[in-house]
């Protein structure tokens, strides 16, 4: 049996995940971290992206939003601004909002806010391949 550590995922409104886990993979600024027991202490940004869960052998994805990885001697906790499970996102919700996104990509007006719509575009498009890859599986 593989070395456990805790693993605590919060977002604003709920806690999403409290439990041991024997690995975790989140996207960091400087690219996939993966992170098992005896990790080395660190805290590092997290970018929107899928999130991976090994427990006993099986491997769990999750949809996440941007946030920080604290990781300490037998605990990780991440702090991010939204989690979803697959089974949680509204397929039909994110691909409106896909499509609200590239449209304001598109208009060259000017007072159109460009870095939110890239937030909004990527975090569409990460919530629609979490759900297409757990349905590919």
């Amino acid at each position: 049996m593989a070395s456990k550590f805790h693993l605590d995922i919060v977002t604003p409104d709920r806690t999403f995940y409290n439990d041991e886990v024997e690995m975790t993979v989140v996207r960091t600024s400087e690219g996939d971290l993966g992170i098992m027991n005896d990790h080395i202490s660190m805290v590092a940004p997290i970018k929107i992206g899928k999130m991976k869960i090994k427990v006993d052998g099986n491997t769990k994805e999750a949809a996440i939003a941007a946030g920080f990885v604290k990781i300490e001697q037998g605990k990780t906790t991440i702090i991010v601004d939204a989690a979803e499970w697959p089974e949680e996102i509204d397929v039909r919700r994110a691909e409106e909002a896909k499509q609200r996104a590239e449209k304001r990509l598109g208009d060259s007006r000017e007072n159109i806010d460009l870095v939110r719509a890239e937030i909004a575009l990527r975090k569409a498009i990460n919530r629609l391949e979490v759900v297409q890859s757990s349905k590919s599986r």
